[in-house]
C-alpha cells in the first residue's frame, strides 16, 4: 500500500480542551468585539474609538493561547502580526470612523495575499491554520498533523484551501472598500461584521465539507488498495 492511501487517523483528542478552545477564539473574536462597541457607542464614545478598542479581544485571545499553550507556532506569529499591523494602520492618517473601516478592509486583503504568497512556501498559510483548529495542541496531535504532509492528496487539499482563502479575503476586502463609501458608517457598522464573519463562516463550511471529502476519498483509496493486495495474495 502506498503512503498516499495509508494515511493514519487523528489522535484521541481532549474534548473539553477543544471545547475551551473553541469557545474563547468565538467569544473574543466575534462575540466580545460586537458587545464592546455597541456598549461603548451606547455610553457616547465615538464610533472610531469604540471600533478601535474593540479590536484588542484578538490580542487577549492571541495571549490567551500562548500562556495556555507556552508555545508559539506560526498561527500565532501571523495573528499578532495582523494585529500589530492593524494597529498601526488604524492610528496613522486621518482618524475617521468611515477611514477606519476603509483601512480594516486593506489588512483583510492583505491576508488574503499573504495566502496566495505562501503557494510559494514549503507549507501554504491554511497547513498551519488548520494545525491550530484541527489539533488540540498536544505534541501528539501536532506530530500526526505533520505527519500528513507527506501525502499527496493532504498537500493537494491544503493548497487548494490555500487559493480559495486568499482569494475569498481579496474579493471581501474589495467589496468592504466599496461599500464602506456608498453606505454610510451608521449602516457599515451593521454590514461589516456580516461581511467579515459571512465570509469567514462560508470558508468555514467549505473547509470542512473539503476535508470531509478529503478524508473520505482517501479512506475509498486505502480500502481499494487493500483489496488488490488481498486478490493479489
Amino acid at each position: 500500500m502506498s503512503t498516499a492511501d495509508a494515511r493514519p487517523g487523528p489522535p484521541a483528542r481532549s474534548a473539553a480542551a477543544t471545547a475551551i478552545g473553541w469557545t474563547l477564539t468565538i467569544g473574543l473574536n466575534v462575540v466580545a468585539p460586537v458587545l464592546t462597541f455597541g456598549a461603548l457607542t451606547d455610553r457616547g464614545w465615538s464610533d472610531f474609538s469604540a471600533l478601535l478598542l474593540s479590536g484588542v479581544w484578538p490580542v487577549v485571545d492571541t495571549v490567551v493561547h500562548l500562556v495556555w499553550h507556552r508555545k508559539t507556532d506560526e498561527f500565532a506569529v501571523v495573528t499578532v502580526f495582523f494585529l500589530v499591523l492593524t494597529a498601526v494602520v488604524s492610528l496613522v492618517g486621518t482618524h475617521s470612523a468611515r477611514a477606519l473601516l476603509v483601512k480594516d478592509s486593506f489588512v483583510t486583503g492583505l491576508f488574503g495575499a499573504l495566502c496566495l504568497a505562501t503557494l510559494l512556501a514549503p507549507k501554504p498559510l491554511m497547513f498551519y491554520f488548520g494545525r491550530r483548529f484541527s489539533t488540540d495542541g498536544t505534541a501528539e496531535s501536532h506530530a500526526w498533523w505533520n505527519g500528513l504532509w507527506q501525502f499527496e492528496g493532504f498537500r493537494a487539499v491544503m493548497r487548494r484551501m490555500t487559493v480559495v482563502w486568499g482569494a475569498a479575503y481579496l474579493v471581501e476586502a474589495a467589496a468592504r472598500v466599496g461599500l464602506s463609501y456608498a453606505l454610510s458608517v451608521e449602516a457599515m457598522v451593521v454590514v461589516n461584521p456580516v461581511l467579515i464573519y459571512g465570509t469567514l463562516g462560508l470558508l468555514v463550511l467549505w473547509t470542512m465539507r473539503t476535508a470531509k471529502r478529503g478524508r473520505a476519498h482517501a479512506a475509498d483509496r486505502a480500502e481499494a488498495a487493500a483489496r488488490e493486495a488481498g486478490a493479489a495474495a
